[in-house]
C-alpha cells in the first residue's frame, strides 16, 4: 500500500476517527485505527464494538490496500508532523511494516492486518429520519448534561428519540432532573422509539459541523443507530430496554408560575455558587414573592442575598434547589425571559416555553426554613 495525503486532511479523519478507538481492551485490534484503501477511495475506520466511526478522506492512491495502525501512536505521528498543507506519505508492505514521511522526518512502525479488523455492522436504510445538523447538534447540547454519568441504571445512560410523525422528542434524566426537546422535522416519518447511549450522542455533536444547510441521515434497526453526514458514518449499539414512562412525570397543574428575566436569574445563582464548594450540599433557596424573587444563599462560607423582579401569578413560595442543576438548564435556554410552574415546595419545578419546545423537569431538596 502507498498513499499521499495532505497532512490536515488527514489529521481531520483521524481525529474524527479517535472518538471510537477503544481504551480499554484485551484485543489489539480495536487500538488501531484502519486505512482501507480500496474501492477508489480512502477509508479510516475505529470501532470499539459498542461505537463505530467511518469517514472519507482525500488523499492520493498510489497503491491500493489497506492496514491497521495503532490509533494513539499513529495519530501522535501525524500530529507532530510540520505544516498543514505539507504531504504525508504512508507506505507499507505484506508484513505490515509501515513507514510514515513527512518532509525530512521519516517513521517506521509496525501495523496491522486489516483483515483482522472488525467493520461496523451492516444496517438496513430502511427505518430512518432526516434532520439538520445544526438541529441535531443543539437537541444533543440541550439534553445531555442531566444523563447518569454512572450506569447504575444503564437507562438513563442513554436519551430516549422518540419519533412521531412530524416531531422527534428527545428526553434525558438521571433521577433529579428531567430535559425533554421537542423537534418538528421537514417530512413525516413511522412511529419508533430507541434508547441511545449518551455517550454516542456526546462524540457525534464534538464532528457535527452545526450547519443548517447541512442534513443528517439517522438510521434505525432493532440493536443499532446509524448517523450519516458529509463523508462520516458513525453506528452505535442501542441499550436494550423499555424507557421510563416520563409522561406520568408532566404536569400541566401547577400553583405558581413564575416568568423573570433569564440572563438576571442566571447570573444571581451563577454568584451565589461562589459560596459552595465539590461535596457542599447546600441549596439555594428562591423566596417567590408578588413582583420579586429574594434569592438566598447560605453556607460554611458566607451568605449571599439577592433580588430579582419578576411576574407572578399564583401563591407565594419558597423553595430550594441545587443550584448546578438551575444553572444547567438555564444556559442553554436562548429566550430573554423564562417560565417557572412550581406546585409547592416538594414537588417538581417545570421551566418551559409556551410551546413545549423544551421543558426541564428539576427536583428540589429539602431546607430547615428556619435557618434561611
Amino acid at each position: 500500500m502507498k498513499l499521499t495525503f495532505q497532512k490536515d486532511d488527514l489529521l481531520n479523519a483521524i481525529n474524527i476517527v479517535l472518538k471510537a478507538v477503544s481504551s480499554k481492551t484485551t484485543m489489539p485490534i480495536l487500538e488501531c485505527i484502519l486505512i482501507d484503501a480500496t474501492d477508489q477511495q480512502i477509508k479510516l475506520t475505529a470501532n470499539d464494538t459498542e461505537l463505530g466511526i467511518e469517514t472519507k478522506v482525500d488523499g492520493t492512491i498510489v497503491e491500493e490496500g489497506k492496514i491497521a495502525l495503532n490509533a494513539k501512536l499513529f495519530s501522535e505521528i501525524i500530529r507532530k508532523f510540520s505544516g498543514g498543507d505539507s504531504l504525508v506519505m504512508i507506505e507499507s508492505d505484506d508484513r505490515f511494516n509501515t513507514v510514515l514521511s513527512c518532509d525530512n522526518s521519516v517513521f517506521r512502525i509496525q501495523g496491522r492486518d486489516g483483515e483482522e479488523f472488525s467493520y461496523l455492522p451492516y444496517i438496513e436504510r430502511e427505518n430512518y429520519i432526516c434532520i439538520s445538523q445544526f438541529s441535531l447538534r443543539e437537541v444533543i447540547g440541550q439534553t445531555l448534561f442531566s444523563i447518569s454519568p454512572n450506569d447504575s441504571n444503564k437507562m438513563m445512560t442513554g436519551e430516549l428519540f422518540q419519533v412521531h410523525a412530524d416531531m422527534l422528542k428527545v428526553v434525558s434524566l438521571d433521577g433529579h432532573r428531567m430535559s425533554i426537546r421537542n423537534v418538528r422535522l421537514k417530512d413525516f416519518y413511522d412511529d419508533l422509539k430507541v434508547i441511545v447511549p449518551g455517550k454516542t450522542l456526546s462524540e457525534i455533536s464534538k464532528i457535527l459541523s452545526g450547519d443548517n444547510e447541512k442534513e443528517v441521515l439517522v438510521y434505525f434497526s432493532k440493536n443499532h443507530i446509524l448517523f450519516e453526514f458529509d463523508d462520516t458514518t458513525v453506528v452505535s449499539r442501542l441499550i436494550d430496554g423499555e424507557y421510563f414512562r416520563i409522561e406520568q412525570m408532566l404536569s400541566s397543574d401547577y400553583n405558581t408560575k413564575v416568568t423573570i428575566n433569564k440572563r438576571e436569574f442566571l447570573d444571581c445563582i451563577d454568584r451565589a455558587s461562589i459560596l459552595i464548594r465539590e461535596n457542599d450540599k447546600k441549596p439555594i433557596i428562591l423566596n417567590i414573592l408578588d413582583n420579586v424573587m429574594q434569592i438566598k444563599m447560605n453556607s460554611s462560607f458566607g451568605t449571599m442575598n439577592a433580588e430579582v423582579l419578576i411576574k407572578k401569578s399564583g401563591k407565594d413560595l419558597m423553595i430550594g434547589f441545587n443550584p448546578k442543576f438551575l444553572i444547567d438548564a438555564l444556559r442553554i435556554i436562548d429566550d430573554e425571559e423564562v417560565n417557572l410552574y412550581l406546585m409547592n415546595p416538594k414537588s417538581p419545578c417545570f421551566i418551559k416555553d409556551d410551546d413545549e419546545n423544551y421543558i426541564y423537569l428539576i427536583l428540589p431538596v429539602n431546607f430547615n426554613a428556619a435557618s434561611v
